[in-house]
């Protein structure tokens, strides 16, 4: 359990250290690798004192786990609070990583794909036979209504997302984005 906690730990930062170490790093990546060796080491702690009070042979084994047990509290605080740095600072990087994303690059990549070109191609067709043989053919009130709520939602969706961008794009410092 004591190196699973521990190898847990470690793969939960490892990407992140990956990622860091790639570029400079930031104020918050910096806190981020403080809180990760900060941690890592009061996790070390931790497995070298249960691993002593799971070889000692003078208790027994119920005596052992209560004392991992009661060890555990000690060191519990450590996984809650190394949590919280970590999503404290997690909005940061991520907002850091996404300035430098090309989002009109990316759709226009991903719009030149050969298989969404092929769906685009076949989702006027899909579209018809569906609203020839589907649900949309049937006029039943109910689903009218249920269909209304949907592409209301759908439009709302979008008109919010238009709205987190242009609140960004007027956050942005003028020329930042060139």
């Amino acid at each position: 359990m004591i190196r699973m906690l521990s190898l847990a730990a470690a793969l939960a930062v490892l990407p992140l250290s990956a990622a860091l170490a790639a570029d400079p790093q930031t104020a918050s990546e910096a806190a981020v690798e403080a809180a990760a060796k900060a941690f890592e080491a009061r996790m070390e702690a931790f497995g070298e004192q249960a691993e002593r009070i799971g070889g000692d042979e003078s208790l027994t084994e119920a005596q052992r786990e209560a004392r991992i047990a009661v060890l555990w509290q000690d060191y519990a605080p450590a996984v809650s609070a190394f949590a919280a740095e970590i999503s404290s600072q997690a909005a940061q990087i991520a907002q850091q990583a996404l300035a430098d994303i090309d989002v009109e690059a990316l759709v226009a990549d991903a719009l030149n794909d050969p298989e969404v070109q092929n769906a685009l191609r076949t989702a006027p067709i899909m579209a018809r036979g569906v609203m020839e043989n589907g649900a949309w053919a049937a006029r039943d009130p109910e689903q009218m209504v249920t269909y209304g709520l949907i592409a209301q939602y759908a439009l709302d969706q979008a008109s919010d997302a238009v709205e987190t961008i242009d609140a960004a794009a007027a956050d942005e410092p003028a020329g930042a984005g060139e």
